[in-house]
């Protein structure tokens, strides 16, 4: 997830989720727990059939961000998963941004009529293939996500454990000009190791 800060506003660009990858453990309300995989194609179906899906902070109503239709918000779906490119204006997001306290994004969803169930391993699992995806969450660090990794994607599941939360959160400040400093060089071995799974090229 790259986050860019300027005056007014946060950019945000990154992975919703990686299609056809299996999340964390999610635990039901009957506390039993099951793995779920989004199937690629059933992101790109939902938004042509709903006019607006709904920027949120950690999934609440309440704290409408923006959206589709007004442009603040940015979705679609690639070979990768869902990609999104969000501008919010709200100070608290901004704040928090600034903070390091956004650990990722996350999204809502209304089950459709292609689910899959079934157990693997000892473990349930759900393959989606097709939802009605209403709205896309930025979570801060009261948050943990049900997938791991740079593309993110979670889904409420209590208070983070912050050991266990595995975004790359990069940030650029836009809002005042520096003096430039030699950069360090940084290890992308891992992020790249990353993609590569996620393209099925290691």
């Amino acid at each position: 997830m790259d986050i860019i800060l300027r005056d007014d506003s946060i950019e945000i660009d990154g992975y919703v989720n990686a299609v056809e990858r299996l999340s964390n453990r999610i635990r039901e309300r009957n506390g039993e727990t099951f793995r779920e995989r989004i199937k690629k194609g059933a992101f790109k179906r939902s938004m042509a059939l709903r006019p607006n899906v709904d920027l949120l902070l950690n999934h609440s109503a309440e704290r409408r961000l923006g959206g589709t239709v007004d442009g603040t918000l940015e979705l679609r779906e690639d070979s990768i998963g869902l990609h999104a490119h969000a501008i919010v204006r709200d100070a608290e997001v901004i704040e928090k941004g600034r903070d390091g306290k956004l650990v990722g994004w996350s999204f809502g969803f209304y089950d459709g009529d292609r689910i899959d169930r079934y157990e693997e391993r000892g473990e349930k699992i759900r393959d989606v293939y097709d939802l009605d995806f209403f709205e896309v969450s930025l979570l801060d660090n009261t948050r943990k996500p049900a997938y791991d990794g740079t593309l993110v994607n979670v889904r409420e599941e209590g208070q983070a454990n912050y050991g266990d939360v595995l975004e790359d959160v990069r940030i650029r400040d836009e809002r005042t000009p520096e003096p430039a400093e030699p950069e360090k060089e940084l290890d992308y071995s891992e992020f790249d190791n990353l993609i590569k799974n996620l393209k099925g090229e290691n």
